[in-house]
């Protein structure tokens, strides 16, 4: 079983930073995917970005590319999401997910482990 827990989230004025944690533990992740979803109120989950856990390709949506760094560190086994020039529409609950190895998708329907989420809120 695989344990995933967020940590980071908070206010932020229009403009800022933040870097989101995800530590994961319970089993060893070789191949696996690591991904950040978000929700907004209303909306449904959409993905943010991923990282094959061995050789980190890193995979973006249109939305926070240029601006959101994912990375990770095997010796720790964490999964970090930096968010650079934060817009108001970045505001939603960030949630960390894993996949087991296979094709990287953008359906939260492919990743069978999740986080509770952690609240990212920016300001106008």
């Amino acid at each position: 079983q695989v344990q995933l827990v967020e940590s980071g989230g908070g206010l932020v004025q229009a403009g800022g930073s933040l870097r989101l944690s995800c530590a994961a533990s319970g089993r060893a992740f070789s191949s696996h995917i690591m991904a950040w979803f978000r929700q907004a109120p209303g909306k449904e989950r959409e993905f943010v970005t991923a990282i094959r856990w061995t050789g980190g390709s890193t995979y973006y949506a249109d939305p926070v590319k240029g601006r959101f760094t994912i990375s990770r560190d095997n010796t720790k086994n964490m999964v970090y999401l930096q968010m650079n020039s934060l817009k108001p529409e970045d505001t939603a609950v960030y949630y960390c997910a894993c996949s087991p190895p296979r094709p990287v998708v953008t359906s939260a329907a492919g990743y069978d482990y999740w986080g509770q989420g952690t609240q990212v809120t920016v300001s106008s």
